[in-house]
């Protein structure tokens, strides 16, 4: 099963406008051709993902490097990305403004294919970057 658009269909239903894309084609949005790290452009509106997680970091840097002050970046992480001496760095230059813990354990699928994957033991949040922002982060609960 590829069902893909999770995120942007949630976002669409409450009215927004939404640009999905993504290397691999998994049933919804565009394929882009080009690497999201290797973006040019700036891009005028807010980033919402569910990064590659090895990749985070150089998401996060490169989302707030595009976006233009005052809009925002979301990531969906594992709660661990607090973590790490590089990260760290980011932290303390850019912190996220709101991290949204989720309180429960959530099952995440590769390609929506939840039947295969039925339980998680790992712990996620939403991280949200306002870029410009200074101060610390305010941490909530979800779910």
């Amino acid at each position: 099963m590829r069902a893909g658009g999770h995120l942007s269909k949630v976002l669409e239903q409450h009215g927004y406008n939404v640009r999905s894309t993504d290397l691999v084609y998994r049933g919804y949005g565009e394929t882009e051709p080009l690497d999201f790290l290797n973006a040019k452009d700036a891009f005028d509106g807010d980033i919402v993902t569910n990064p590659p997680y090895k990749y985070a970091l150089e998401f996060v840097r490169k989302s707030l490097d595009i976006v233009k002050h005052g809009n925002k970046v979301a990531m969906f992480l594992k709660l661990q990305f607090l973590e790490s001496k590089s990260r760290k760095e980011l932290f303390l230059d850019a912190p996220p403004k709101t991290v949204y813990v989720c309180s429960s354990r959530i099952d995440c699928a590769i390609n929506g294919e939840f039947e295969t994957h039925k339980a998680s033991a790992m712990a996620y949040a939403w991280f949200v970057w306002e870029k410009g922002f200074k101060g610390d982060p305010s941490i909530k609960w979800i779910n």
